[in-house]
This record gives structure tokens, sequence and C-alpha cells, in this order.
């Protein structure tokens, strides 16, 4: 889902920066103080995981690409706000080390991994875990990872290197990332089982629900 540079034109790009900056801010207000020593070191593991399965994808029509995110992972174990903050940093890295995603669109990239899937992605967990946490995680997963790619679609639909075609881009990115989603959707069920099983004072309920 790295967009790379000239793709998207750049007044999109700057505003999509700007809403990303916006969202972090409040995102790092929010959790400030929050962070315990306890859950510290969760923060990194989760960013290395998240870290190491981006760096995973394969492209798909349209000029992007398609790969684990671990958006809505990141925002079932450590809340909506520093999940945010933790997959920015990841796809920021990303960008300055290995050139995956352009630093022109890096605003835009950030607002589809690191808001767009976090926020959404734990919105849908918090609706559907009442009807069971492992089919919230795998509809988060899913969920979170198609609305991101329809974020994505929509920066290429409304910009000149696609010739404003917003219903093919979204359709392309749409409908790839609602099955391949279903991937995703998978991997954040059985990742989040084993954690559950293993480390049951991770889970949401046993370190209290992250404020919204």
């Amino acid at each position: 889902m790295h967009i790379p540079d000239g793709y998207v034109d750049l007044s999109l790009a700057l505003l999509f920066g700007a809403l990303s900056a916006a969202v972090l801010g409040y995102a790092a207000k929010r959790i400030d103080g929050e962070i315990s020593d306890a859950r510290a070191p969760l923060v990194g593991v989760v960013a290395a995981g998240v870290f190491a399965a981006q760096m995973l994808n394969w492209p798909i029509p349209g000029g992007t690409s398609a790969h684990f995110v671990g958006g809505a992972f990141a925002a079932i174990l450590l809340g909506p706000h520093l999940g945010a903050l933790c997959v920015a940093t990841v796809v920021t890295i990303q960008a300055l080390v290995f050139g995956d995603g352009g630093l022109v669109v890096l605003g835009a990239n950030v607002f589809n991994m690191a808001i767009v899937e976090v926020y959404v992605g734990y919105a849908v967990y918090r609706a559907v875990a009442p009807y069971g946490e492992f089919r919230a995680a795998f509809a988060a997963g899913w969920l979170g990872i198609t609305a991101g790619a329809l974020s994505a679609g929509l920066q290429l639909g409304l910009s000149s290197a696609f010739e404003y075609q917003l219903l093919t881009t979204l359709a392309i990115m749409g409908v790839g990332h609602l099955v391949l989603g279903l991937v995703e959707g998978a991997i954040t069920a059985a990742v989040y089982r084993y954690l559950a099983d293993a480390r049951p004072d991770l889970r949401p309920t046993a370190a209290g629900e992250a404020s919204v």
C-alpha cells in the first residue's frame, strides 16, 4: 500500500500530510504519560513485528502494493492512539531508510496505514468484540486494511497521474484489498489468539480498554 512519489498530486500530498500531522499530534497528547513501564516493551515488540511484516509486499495494478499492514493488530494491543503512532513510526522509517514509499507522499501513506487502518480497525474490533474477540480481531484486520486501501485509491483517483479515474482506482484498491484483506484478518486473529493464550495479561480486557 506504499504509494511512491509522483503518483499523488502535490496539493493532495500536502493536504494529507497536514491531516496526518494533526491526528498524530492529537494521539500523542492522548497517550502522554499513559505508557506504563510494564507495557513499554510491548510497543517495541509490536513495532518490530509490524515493520518486518510490512517489508514483505507485492505490486498490484494501480501503482501501489499489497502487504500485511498490522494497523488493526497494533490498535487492538496498544489502543488506537499509541497504535497509530507505532505504525506511523514504522512507515516513516521504511520510507527514509528503505525507500518503501515516497517522501513527498509520506503523509498520505501514514494517513492510509497508520490512521485510517488503525482507527477503523479499532472501531470494528470494539463493535464486534461482544460477539467474540477472535472474530473481532479478524474483522478488524480485514476491514481495517480495506479502508486504508480505499483511502489510497481516493488519493490516486484524485491525482493527474491517474487521469482522475477515481472509480477505477477505488475499484482496484478496494476490491483487491477486500480479497487480500482476508489474509490480514486471518493473520491478525491467529497472532492475537496466540498472544491471548501465551500472555493473557496483554489482552485489552486485561490491560484495560484504551480511551478514544
